[in-house]
């Protein structure tokens, strides 16, 4: 036989696929209930959970995995709410840097905490079996440069 045809897929590696689809799924659901509590849409709320320090909106956009342009809409949401602020690039005045402030890092924490909590629900399996499932998503996954 010369190859695999599309039939002849690895079925436990479908079936781990649809898992995971089911369980990002549940975590999804999870962090949009968390995000309209705290009265975001969902695609404000993972920007906001993405701010860490000053970012350019470039990184956010890469983060986010879609074009800059639509992280201006976000952002203008995010800076409405006063949760974002943009502050010129010190080295590069073209480049525009999003800085939380003080009600947007309180608000960040708010909602990784709620998300943690959900996702300590959702993984409530013993100590050792969280460890080996956490080392086995881990090493699916490139590592960062």
């Amino acid at each position: 036989m010369i190859g695999h045809m599309s039939g002849d897929a690895d079925p436990v590696a479908a079936e781990l696929a649809d898992l995971v689809f089911q369980v990002a799924g549940r975590l999804r659901v999870s962090f949009n209930a968390n995000a309209a509590e705290l009265d975001l849409p969902p695609t404000q709320a993972l920007a906001l959970t993405l701010l860490d320090s000053p970012t350019p909106m470039r990184d956010l956009a890469d983060r986010l995995s879609c074009d800059a342009s639509n992280v201006t809409g976000i952002i203008d949401g995010l800076e409405r709410r006063g949760l974002v602020v943009r502050r010129p690039s010190p080295t590069d005045r073209r480049v525009k840097h999003l800085v939380l402030t003080e009600e947007g890092e309180r608000r960040r924490a708010e909602l990784r905490a709620r998300n943690h909590a959900k996702a300590a629900e959702l993984f409530a399996l013993p100590p050792q079996q969280r460890r080996q499932l956490r080392d086995l998503l881990a090493a699916l996954l490139p590592a960062e440069d």
